[in-house]
């Protein structure tokens, strides 16, 4: 059972928001850790080939994230990342590449009129998809 409603950091969706708006061209990802109810947000430079309409996290940089969270204690809350172009919806490729089923997936839209969007979401391998209600708190 997946939780309905998750709260997000103000400081937090704001860091993802500003990493996406800084690469409007390109989707950029990463990874959202938890320690005790505090985030940390990793980021892990896209090398798909066409990095305008998909993402691929650079190998090494995705493990040397990954060992920064363990040692730092925490846990692999979100892979976030963003559609330059697209609707804040997960694509096919991104059901089908979706490696982390207990993590939630943020992504981030830039195909809005002066709003940004970002929604979240349980990705499963059945190709289900659930979405999760995004809250922000003021803290």
């Amino acid at each position: 059972m997946h939780p309905k409603e998750v709260e997000l950091p103000r400081k937090l969706v704001n860091e993802l928001l500003h990493k996406a708006q800084l690469s409007p061209q390109h989707e950029v990802c990463g990874f959202v850790g938890i320690k005790d109810q505090t985030f940390s947000c990793y980021s892990v430079e896209n090398i798909a080939e066409d990095r305008a309409t998909q993402f691929l996290m650079e190998p090494t940089q995705q493990l040397a994230a990954i060992k920064n969270m363990r040692e730092q204690e925490e846990e692999i809350f979100a892979i976030y990342h963003s559609h330059p172009t697209a609707p804040a919806i997960p694509s096919a490729r991104d059901i089908e590449h979706s490696t982390y089923p207990d993590a939630f997936y943020l992504i981030i839209s830039l195909n809005t009129k002066g709003v940004l969007e970002m929604r979240c979401f349980k990705l499963l391998h059945d190709e289900n998809i659930v979405e999760i209600t995004l809250r922000m708190a003021e803290n």
